[in-house]
């Protein structure tokens, strides 16, 4: 995590609004900037350390790939939030877009990409997804973007993963490393739901890489999983009512910051 100077990162989520040609698109390429922009400041401006992107609203996801058009857009975008934000800022693109992902990233400046997919298989809404950390590794090396880190799910929430029943959520971890991630994320089994503390100590169990919890992190769970993780990953909780598809609320960002940097300094004097 030396991407980060404090201890148990909050990264808040930018969901940027539907991509140009995704059935629900209505905004220009500008307008989309400007949208992601205002909310980089609302969190710049509510102490959260990192920033990542994610085109959540481009429903129903493509498998594995997206195009230029998609590239091109969270470029823009990510360089806007960039100049922005002055903290890492990291990418996403659904589903499981790794290259693409790691391309906008090296373009625009990011810190890091999240990948689904990055090791094993497993089976979401958009079809079989396959391991990616081979290609994804190699194509980092080759548009010299090492500097962009890659944090990897494991049993990827959303995803059915009958498939690799016999590889326990600490095996993955272990594989993660092994494979050369920089972080593993553990989440719950959808948007919203914390993971379990069994998970979360399964995978601190089985790999030395930070473990980033990446769903349902809210107000009232954060000081019992404060001490099990490495950092936060928060969408929803920070958006209006608490709901992902919503603007960020920036009431409900701080209220969560004050929890957060009570638990930092209360762990600092102890």
């Amino acid at each position: 995590m030396t991407l980060f100077h404090g201890p148990k990162p909050v990264v808040g989520v930018i969901h940027v609004g539907a991509l140009p040609g995704t059935p629900g698109n209505t905004q220009t390429v500008a307008e989309l900037v400007i949208a992601a922009s205002r909310e980089a400041k609302l969190y710049r401006e509510s102490g959260v350390d990192c920033v990542a992107l994610e085109n959540m609203h481009d429903v129903p996801y493509l498998r594995g790939e997206v195009g230029p058009e998609i590239v091109a857009a969270m470029t823009t975008i990510g360089i806007e939030v960039r100049g922005e934000v002055g903290v890492p800022v990291g990418i996403q693109i659904l589903a499981g877009a790794n290259m693409e992902a790691m391309a906008v990233a090296h373009a625009a400046g990011l810190d890091f990409i999240r990948a689904e997919g990055y090791a094993y298989a497993h089976v979401a809404d958009e079809g079989l997804i396959q391991a990616s950390a081979a290609r994804l590794l190699r194509y980092r090396r080759m548009i010299g973007a090492s500097c962009v880190q890659v944090w990897a799910d494991v049993k990827k929430k959303h995803s059915a993963h009958a498939i690799t029943a016999d590889v326990s959520l600490g095996a993955t971890a272990h594989t993660v490393e092994f494979m050369g991630a920089d972080c593993v994320i553990v989440t719950g089994s959808v948007t919203g739901e914390p993971p379990s503390i069994a998970d979360v100590k399964e995978a601190k169990a089985h790999c030395r890489l930070p473990v980033i919890l990446g769903s349902g992190i809210n107000a009232e769970n954060i000081t019992d999983f404060y001490h099990e993780a490495d950092g936060f990953i928060v969408g929803s909780t920070f958006k209006v009512d608490g709901q992902w598809s919503n603007t960020i609320d920036p009431s409900r960002v701080a209220r969560f910051m004050t929890i957060v940097n009570k638990l930092r300094k209360t762990a600092a004097s102890a």
